[in-house]
Parts: structure tokens; C-alpha cells; sequence
């Protein structure tokens, strides 16, 4: 076979197993937009901050990005935003997105309950 074909086959292979787990990929003229953006909102350390988030949270991380967009689209950013504004926003994010767990007890028989009389 060429490498043309084995490249070929690898691709659609590739695309077969990404729709097959849900993988969906942002187009490179959104993902450089986004980019673009961002450089424009976020200071060089809240970038990096940012970009260390991705790695180990990427859902927070791209809700943290939506944010920051959707504010610079309205206007409501001042500026730059610096590292310690990225935390507060984190947090922000953190607190709305945070789950609360709650344990529901039931009673359950317990042979204390159960004394039988002889």
C-alpha cells in the first residue's frame, strides 16, 4: 500500500473512534479565534495559569475561557486581566459549578428493634 492510502484509512479510522466516544473538535478558525481573544483578555502569567488548568481540568478550564469571552464580548473587562484576577474568577466558577453531595439515610431494620419476647 502507499502512504497515501495508509494515511488515508488512519484518518477515517481516527474519525470512526472519535464520534464513537463523542470526541468533537473545534474548527482551527474558531480555536485561533478563542486564542486571539484570550491573548487580548488575559495577561502572560493568567495565560499560563490557564493553559496549566487545561491540562488537569479541561472542562473548567473551557468554561473559564467561555467566561472570560462572553465578558469581553459585553464589554465588561476594564483591561487586562492578571493572575490573581484569573483565581478570583476560578473560584467564582468553582462555586457555581461545585456539587453538593447529600446522603440520604434510610432506617434500616437493626436487631435493637427487633427484641422478641420468649
Amino acid at each position: 500500500m502507499a502512504d497515501d492510502e495508509l494515511e488515508a484509512i488512519r484518518r477515517q479510522r481516527m474519525a470512526e473512534l472519535q464520534s464513537k466516544h463523542g470526541v468533537r473538535r473545534e474548527p482551527e478558525g474558531t480555536k485561533n479565534m478563542r486564542n486571539s481573544m484570550l491573548a487580548q483578555v488575559l495577561d502572560q502569567s493568567a495565560r499560563a495559569r490557564l493553559s496549566n488548568l487545561a491540562l488537569v481540568k479541561p472542562e473548567k478550564a473551557k468554561a473559564v475561557e467561555n467566561y472570560l469571552i462572553q465578558m469581553a464580548r459585553m464589554g465588561q473587562l476594564g483591561g487586562k486581566i492578571s493572575e490573581t484576577g484569573l483565581i478570583d474568577i476560578l473560584e467564582k466558577v468553582s462555586q457555581q459549578t461545585e456539587k453538593k453531595t447529600t446522603f440520604n439515610r434510610r432506617k434500616v431494620m437493626d436487631s435493637d428493634d427487633d427484641e422478641e419476647d420468649d
